[in-house]
């Protein structure tokens, strides 16, 4: 039993991470319809982000939750501004090869200059050790990552959701030239919230780096995973991607207790039984 409570924690840190990164995702395909393949790599700057800060400025790991998503998310708001911003209304496969090219160009710039083995990022002195919990021995970093990314996820959920800020979003998406006579900058706002879903990844990445180490190929190893995430929880879908994130993390947790062999492909499965059933994803709408 001790093994399959970690195992079942090791899902659940695991489903943080898919649900922060698909959460971007789904932010930015449903509001851009731009489908984000530089995301690991963003996911990987904002670890680099949190090791610089650490290492060159002396700023530990509370202020790099806040600084390292606002550094990448600007980097990405930049890349929206330059590059993306000329692939509106063209086919979703052109926005796929540029971030796929961005992610590329990234990825190879961080291996040049850092290698490929992983930088240490300690776990801050507030978060070390752990509680007993009678079945199981609870590191309280692992408590932590899970609690946070859950209480992220359904702030930008009631964000885009349930305020009027979110309702003027999904309205850009919909018919940007009634929104421009409301006198509001849609471009502005568009750029804007791609800032926030790279900056969602960023923070998974902070989260990540006491975890996993800091290593310039930790989001190609997540990003195929993530979009399957995305997919079976329905492209575009903010809770979809959140419930589906946390679920994946659990039933792949699950499947290296029973089922070793299959745990790398689960998911993958999993997504081909739903694609069958409903293609749209669990709570996508047909277009």
């Amino acid at each position: 039993m001790q093994a399959l409570y970690a195992q079942l924690l090791v899902g659940l840190i695991n489903g943080s991470f898919y649900a922060l990164l698909s959460l971007g995702l789904a932010v930015i395909f449903g509001m851009l319809n731009i489908i984000n393949f530089a995301h690991g790599a963003l996911y990987m700057m904002g670890a680099f982000a949190a090791y610089f800060l650490l290492n060159l400025g002396g700023i530990g790991y509370w202020p790099a939750l806040i600084i390292a998503p606002i550094v990448v998310g600007i980097f990405g708001m930049i890349l929206e501004r330059t590059m993306l911003q000329w692939l509106a209304g063209l086919d979703h496969l052109y926005g796929l090869l540029l971030t796929f090219g961005i992610a590329l160009i990234v990825q190879g710039v961080f291996q040049n200059y850092f290698g490929s083995s992983g930088l240490p990022y300690a776990i801050p002195d507030q978060l070390k050790g752990g509680m007993n919990l009678g079945f199981m021995f609870l590191p309280i970093y692992r408590g932590w990552v899970v609690v946070f990314s859950l209480v992220v996820c359904l702030a930008t959920w009631f964000l885009i959701e349930k305020t009027q800020l979110g309702a003027y979003l999904r309205a850009a998406t919909e018919n940007p030239t009634l929104v421009r006579a409301f006198g509001i900058n849609v471009p502005r706002m568009i750029t804007l919230t791609y800032g926030l879903g790279v900056g969602l990844a960023a923070l998974a990445g902070v989260l990540s780096a006491p975890i996993n180490q800091v290593r310039p190929l930790m989001g190609a190893d997540l990003i195929i995973v993530v979009f399957a995430v995305v997919v079976i929880g329905g492209m575009g879908s903010i809770m979809g991607s959140i419930i589906t994130g946390f679920a994946l993390g659990v039933i792949e947790g699950l499947t290296k207790y029973f089922y070793p062999e299959a745990s790398n492909t689960v998911v993958f499965v999993l997504m081909v039984l739903v694609l069958l059933v409903k293609p749209t994803g669990l709570t996508g709408r047909a277009a």
